[in-house]
């Protein structure tokens, strides 16, 4: 009875507020448990746990040097967990900053928001521009890779090619993409409807249950989109396969209305309800 009483006391004194520091806390357990579970840093964690392990043997047994050295250790861990933790860190944070719940009210609002006509039609543009020199790269196997920025501004990648600042075309796809040409193993980066640099390095996956088959071209077009919000048309230059990277997520075999679709999905947030629209009132782009 005195447990029972005791307990109800405490409970008590538990306020909202209590509730809600606890909870924050337990989510933000939760989501560094779920970060660091299927990653690198998971063994690292588990040998913390093992020095901390350590740690209580030496203080209860006395041993007073290991212990000292552990809790050296231990004083400067904020700054050992961000240097060990760091690639795990930064991709939360920018997941964080991706996160598509606060985007869709504010972010997405912001980002329309200004947006002229031009800007769409220079946009749409280069998504039909990429794919109708993606279908002529799969038909003569020629490598290619292209990089749509949305959000995240690549400026740091852009810096590691050529600036190029130029209005897109299938012809200047394929002289930058031409096996001959100077610029054509590294990734072309198309904002706001131009093309902004070529022959740029992007970083490789480091997810090791990427099919083994996949090549350099297809393993850095998962990496940047990892690291960012972008979206990477790829074509195998051995199977002639039309790719789309998003978010780290690979998707194959587009052919060229699929692939508009959903660039014109990803890129414009439109739905194909939107593109039958746009043509019946006629905003759509006209071919020659």
């Amino acid at each position: 009875m005195e447990f029972f009483e005791h307990f109800l006391s405490v409970i008590k004194t538990i306020k909202v507020r209590d509730v809600i520091d606890i909870l924050a806390i337990a989510l933000i357990i939760f989501g560094l448990f779920r970060l660091v579970r299927e990653t690198r840093a998971f063994q690292l964690l588990k040998g913390i746990i093992f020095l901390f392990v350590i740690y209580f043997l030496a203080s209860l047994f006395q041993l007073v040097m290991l212990s000292s050295l552990l809790r050296a250790l231990f004083e400067a861990s904020v700054v050992v967990i961000v240097v060990i933790f760091q690639p795990e860190i930064r991709k939360a944070l920018e997941q964080l900053g991706r996160n598509k719940t606060w985007k869709k009210y504010f972010s997405g609002f912001f980002s329309r928001f200004g947006k002229s006509d031009e800007w769409v039609e220079a946009v749409k543009k280069s998504i039909e521009d990429a794919a109708d020199t993606s279908v002529l790269f799969s038909r003569s196997k020629t490598g290619a890779l292209m990089v749509f920025e949305r959000e995240t501004m690549l400026s740091d990648i852009a810096a590691t090619g050529t600036i190029i600042d130029a209005q897109t075309s299938v012809a200047l796809f394929g002289n930058i993409f031409f096996n001959k040409a100077p610029l054509h193993d590294g990734a072309s980066i198309i904002r706001d409807g131009k093309l902004h640099a070529a022959g740029c390095i992007l970083p490789l996956t480091d997810d090791k249950t990427v099919d083994i088959n996949l090549g350099t071209r297809h393993r850095a077009a998962l990496g940047i989109s990892e690291q960012s919000d972008s979206v990477v048309l790829v074509v195998s230059e051995e199977t002639g396969v039309i790719s789309l990277a998003v978010n780290g997520v690979l998707t194959r075999d587009y052919t060229r209305e699929t692939l508009v679709r959903k660039l014109n999905e990803l890129l414009l947030d439109e739905t194909p309800e939107d593109e039958n629209n746009n043509r019946k009132f006629g905003r759509g782009r006209k071919k020659d």
